[in-house]
């Protein structure tokens, strides 16, 4: 029921609550780019819109009178109020106030919706942008708690010290102006980036590609020139080795030593530390022993190795060089910390105004730093003849620190174009000297513009990894884009900063896609990254072991520096939970989509599931294209959300609906992946445009065995089309569908037949109906050519099945019956970890399926049993078997699973050495290779020749 008339302020329960929140850290559901989505419960204020609640939005444009710029759907300025003042629900108004908290942070965003969720009253989707994840929650949550304050004050609640605290927050985790440069210029080339800690260590590209940075020290920056640069003695040393003018100096470590080093250089000396920073401990125009010796002990305690240098004061102004790949970038004059005199108000109200201006922050949060008044503060003051309550007259510069320092709170005025050719030359050849990328020359000197060397002047100091602040946002002249040199230096133009990614998803076949895709490119050279439901696999090795097809195992291959080409096994639930782990893919295949993973996450139906996998489609850029199983009618809408061009496959046969599609779609320039049928079987033919490319039989690629795995002939079809459409010769991609088998070694747990005992075993990853389905058409295609050896009798078929605990009571059942078609006796297993059924539930689920099939048709199934345990149900099945059956394990762990049967035959190989009489004529060792694979060398070289291109 929706309220009719205004609710006074108070009358209402702050129900707004945030039941669930997620990071979507690319692509997703929701958007096309990075995300935050809170799912929100109104409770009683569902009833409640804003028109409804009385004040309630002048009292929140009071608070954040940004809003008014938001345009909502309206597409106008002010289209968001418009909306609230006609009646808009609380979860859309948290929605904007968690984009206008970003904006107050600094962060410039404007992207955001808010969906109710499917079949649940007062319950909304609220997805929002971000640019730092930790912010985009916070502010999240502040906006929720926002919200609920003006339905109802919260006790203890003052929003602007909750805003204070969250900018504060914001401020201290965002990336200093340096990064930011960097990154925005890095942004504007198209070269991603990845944040590898809390702090400001940035990698940018990806993989083989990929460079480093932290603040503005660089991949290429040498740690040895560092270290030159963070000793001051020693730069002093190697500049004056090169005719550079640098001060008088010399290294001590106690204040008597200082004061007679200072005797021996000559009044007025400069005392800092020998490794300092950002010009603390730095003591200017010392005149006398006395002064000396105070100052080592303030420049001793800025020192890590307690050393101090003592050095001639050389006096002018002070001005920071930034050198870029040997070339001056920009210079910056840096005019200490000061106040200027109004004659109306003291040197601390003075200080205060300063402050007050907003491009002021702490410590490097904003382009300009507060002013400090410390003791020494107060002592520079005083030694200009005033008190920090005393007026000083109009005009007048009080100066507040020696030093020009950024961080200090001085201030820079730009001087890129006033400098001297000889000052620049100077400050390059410094910049040589210390073997420094990117370094910060400090100069000082009564004028840049004029030559040093005859108007005096020195070097006094080199800085590793110098701040741009003063460059990008000087507080007077033109700002400098430094930020290009540097990512210039480390891309030059011309140089990739990205590695192909192929992302592969659907219902079944994206873990042999994506090895057949893997194997393809390892034989053209390549070193792939790929990550699967086995785990994280780098050219070929098993780095990490776990379940891989999520975001993070995606990024975790872009972050290792040997992988070129990435294949990426996309999961449902990764999409749901993450996003992609990517910004974009340049191939996305899909398999297929069928009634799996349903009742899960929100996703319900077929349409919804479909949706959630076309997120890699919608991730392809113009350049790309999307690989589409054609014979799915969900798969072929996916072309509409793809900006690339389209590579489709199908199984279907020459003059079918389908295949008529393809063939319009060809004749207007694009491709495809089909089957062409022929005397001598079926041929694999690329299309494009009017162009036809034979590729090879299906009989003689290993995975199908002989033609008779229809699954892996689509999943070859599927690997050729993103081989093809990532410019792979056709000729490699041949070989690579060649020499792809599914023996163990390649594949893993999906389709590994092997010969235990006499019996041909195949161990699978099956676990779903549709998988079922297809397994059983591989049943029955492999029967019948075992049956076609005269020599051999009927062939039993035993089959070891499992549901996954998580699955609907249907989907369960279903696996169940469509077991019941294709084996005689069927043992039903469980997986260790049960998704929250009890022990045994989901196994006497599908127990039920194969006994109601049974009973209801005439199926081949005439016996079912319980065996829990995994190895338990293999050695059940094994021993229900005899030589030359067929014995499908459906496995969960198939390490183990083959672990187990190589202890069968190990066993049976000893008795036999032994002398025992086992009963079995015929013990032989587990072979690990797929008998296509075994005969298919002597049928291919017949073959080869009547292939084009060989």
């Amino acid at each position: 029921m929706i309220a009719d008339r205004p609710v006074p302020k108070g009358a209402l329960s702050p129900d707004l609550t945030i039941l669930e929140s997620r990071v979507y850290r690319g692509p997703n559901v929701w958007s096309y780019e990075q995300a935050i989505h809170l799912v929100v419960d109104l409770g009683v204020l569902e009833g409640y819109p804003t028109d409804s609640i009385e004040g309630f939005t002048d009292r929140l444009l009071e608070l954040l009178p940004g809003l008014e710029r938001h345009t909502c759907s309206r597409g106008v300025r002010g289209g968001f109020v418009q909306r609230m003042r006609e009646g808009t629900w609380l979860g859309h108004v948290a929605e904007h106030v968690a984009l206008q908290l970003q904006q107050e942070a600094g962060h410039d965003l404007r992207r955001g919706k808010t969906r109710q969720v499917r079949g649940r009253t007062g319950v909304y989707n609220v997805i929002f942008g971000f640019v730092d994840e930790r912010v985009g929650v916070s502010a999240g949550q502040l906006a929720v708690r926002l919200v609920n304050h003006l339905v109802q004050p919260e006790d203890g609640f003052d929003f602007p010290d909750e805003l204070e605290r969250f900018l504060t927050r914001a401020e201290r985790i965002a990336f200093g102006p340096s990064t930011s440069a960097i990154l925005d210029e890095a942004v504007s080339r198209d070269i991603p980036w990845i944040r590898l800690n809390q702090y400001s260590l940035i990698q940018l590209g990806q993989g083989v590609h990929a460079q480093r940075i932290r603040a503005t020290m660089t991949s290429r920056t040498g740690a040895l020139a560092v270290d030159i640069a963070g000793d001051k003695d020693l730069t002093a040393k190697l500049l004056a080795s090169a005719g550079l003018p640098v001060p008088r100096s010399e290294a001590v470590r106690s204040a008597e030593a200082a004061a007679s080093a200072a005797e021996r250089i000559g009044y007025p000396v400069v005392v800092k530390p020998l490794d300092g920073n950002h010009g603390r401990g730095v003591c200017l125009d010392l005149k006398d022993a006395g002064a000396v010796r105070e100052a080592f002990v303030v420049a001793e305690d800025q020192s890590r190795r307690g050393v101090v240098i003592v050095e001639s004061f050389v006096t002018g102004r002070d001005y920071r060089c930034l050198i870029v790949g040997g070339r001056m970038q920009a210079i910056a004059e840096r005019v200490p910390a000061h106040v200027v005199g109004d004659g109306e108000h003291t040197v601390s109200e003075l200080v205060e105004t300063t402050n007050a201006d907003p491009r002021r922050g702490v410590g490097h949060e904003k382009v300009l730093t507060k002013i400090t008044v410390d003791d020494a503060a107060v002592g520079l003051v005083r030694e200009q003849g005033y008190e920090l309550d005393d007026v000083p007259p109009s005009g007048e510069m009080v100066k507040l620190a020696l030093t020009g320092n950024m961080s200090t709170g001085g201030i820079s005025v730009d001087r890129t174009f006033d400098a001297h050719p000889d000052n620049v030359e100077i400050a390059e050849e410094a910049a040589r000297m210390i073997g420094l990328d990117v370094a910060g020359i400090d100069f000082i000197c009564p004028d840049i513009s004029a030559p040093v060397r005859e108007t005096g002047g020195a070097i006094c100091e080199v800085n590793a990894a110098p701040g741009f602040r003063m460059h990008t946002h000087p507080t007077v002249g033109e700002p400098q884009f430094i930020a290009k040199p540097v990512v210039d230096l480390l891309f030059p133009p011309g140089t990739p900063s990205r590695v192909p990614i192929v992302a592969v998803t659907g219902t079944n076949g994206k873990t042999t896609t994506s090895r057949m895709i893997a194997h393809i490119f390892k034989g053209i050279g390549h070193k792939v990254g790929m990550t699967s439901t086995d785990g994280i696999i780098i050219d070929e090795r098993l780095v990490i072991k776990a379940d891989a097809s999520g975001p993070r195992s995606a990024r975790m291959v872009l972050q290792n520096p040997r992988v070129d080409f990435a294949v990426m096994e996309v999961a449902r639930g990764g999409i749901l939970r993450e996003g992609l782990g990517y910004d974009r893919n340049d191939i996305a295949v899909v398999t297929n989509v069928a009634p799996d993973h349903l009742g899960m996450r929100g996703v319900d139906t077929l349409e919804q599931l479909a949706a959630v996998k076309a997120v890699v489609v919608e991730a392809v850029p113009r350049t790309g294209f999307a690989v589409l199983n054609a014979d799915d009618p969900l798969v072929r809408k996916m072309r509409r959300v793809c900006s690339g061009g389209v590579v489709w496959f199908s199984l279907e046969a020459p003059g079918s609906e389908v295949r008529d599609f393809i063939e319009d779609q060809c004749r207007r320039g694009g491709r495809a992946v089909v089957l062409e049928p022929t005397e001598k079987g079926e041929m694999i033919v690329i299309k494009h445009g009017r162009r036809s490319m034979q590729l090879a039989w299906t009989h003689l690629l290993p995975s199908t065995f002989g033609g008779a795995a229809r699954m892996n002939v689509a999943n070859a079809l599927a690997a050729a089309g993103a081989a093809f459409a990532a410019g792979a010769p056709l000729h490699d991609i041949r070989q690579g569908l060649r020499t792809f088998t599914t023996s163990y070694y390649l594949s893993p747990g999906r389709m590994n037949l092997l010969d235990v005992l006499a019996r041909d075993v195949l161990v699978d990853y099956c676990h779903n109906p549709p998988g079922m389905r297809m397994l059983g058409d591989f049943v029955e295609n492999f029967a019948a050519q075992k049956a076609g050896q005269a020599e051999l009798g009927r062939i039993s078929r035993l089959g070891m099945i499992g549901g996954t605990g998580d699955r609907r009571d249907e989907d369960l059942r279903e696996l169940g019956s469509i077991a019941a078609e294709h084996f005689d006796v069927v043992v039903v297993r469980e997986d260790d970890n049960l998704r929250g059924r009890a022990p045994g539930a989901a196994a006497e689920i599908v127990a039920e399926g194969l006994r109601a099939r049974m009973a209801e048709d005439e199926v081949r199934c005439r016996q079912v049993e319980i065996v829990l345990n995994e190895l338990e149900a293999v050695r059940h099945t094994m021993a229900r078997s005899n030589p030359g059956d067929l014995v499908v394990l459906c496995v969960d762990k198939h390490p183990k699973v083959l672990a187990e049967l190589e202890s069968m035959t190990s066993s049976a190989q000893a008795g036999a050495h032994s002398g025992e009489n086992t009963g079995d004529p015929d013990l032989n060792p587990v072979e690990l290779l797929t008998e296509a694979e075994a005969s298919g060398e002597e049928a291919e070289a017949s073959a080869t020749a009547e292939l084009p291109g060989n």
